[in-house]
């Protein structure tokens, strides 16, 4: 099956608060699912954090990727050894661990139904010019959000410019390769997600 590319904007997002700032659902799966309900085999988000100091909603049953895209962010699971992320650096946990944080940030989730999905998350930057992304073997679906910059990306016959606050939703993801070609110094958090 040949890749299906869609470029999702923010009138595409969902976007609530929560105790310590906002969360923005960026896609969610099966389409309709609600995160509230804990009926979702996968979510992607990105969530605002303006407290110095918070605690995460407890997702048992689900496996968790976090990342930074703006500031810095120090957690810690189950009162255990603390762990400091700086932007594009990735961190997996348990959904059910009590996780607390320190710092204000801009963070960047992938969760993940265990046993039903699983991925992998990456941070991604091209310089002006041209770049390679190739999707992994068994991705099913990629998101690529565009934290800053702006580029054309193309696969084969189609072409999609991406701009800083959108992502470009891949779906029959797998080994596909996508070229880039940056306008401007452009950073992507790339997720990928495969059935279990």
């Amino acid at each position: 099956m040949e890749p299906v590319l869609t470029l999702l904007t923010p009138a595409d997002y969902v976007t609530t608060q929560w105790a310590g700032g906002t969360t923005t659902q960026l896609a969610i799966a099966p389409a309709g699912a609600v995160y509230a309900e804990r009926s979702f085999l996968w979510r992607v988000s990105s969530a605002t954090v303006e407290l110095e100091e918070s605690a995460f909603t407890a997702l048992p049953g689900y496996r968790r990727l976090i990342s930074t895209v703006r500031g810095d962010m120090t957690l810690s699971h189950n009162d255990g050894a603390e762990v400091t992320l700086h932007p594009g650096d990735v961190h997996a946990f348990d959904g059910g661990d009590e996780t607390r944080s320190r710092g204000r940030c801009t963070d960047f989730n992938l969760m993940l139904r265990k046993g039903a999905a699983e991925g992998d998350m990456r941070a991604l930057r091209f310089g002006v010019g041209h770049g390679v992304f190739v999707t992994g073997a068994r991705a099913d679906t990629a998101l690529l959000h565009c934290v800053s910059g702006r580029c054309t990306v193309r696969c084969g016959e189609a072409v999609c410019g991406v701009s800083a606050g959108e992502t470009l939703r891949v779906e029959n993801a797998r080994e596909t390769a996508l070229t880039f070609d940056a306008a401007e110094d452009t950073a992507f958090m790339a997720a990928q997600i495969w059935a279990q």
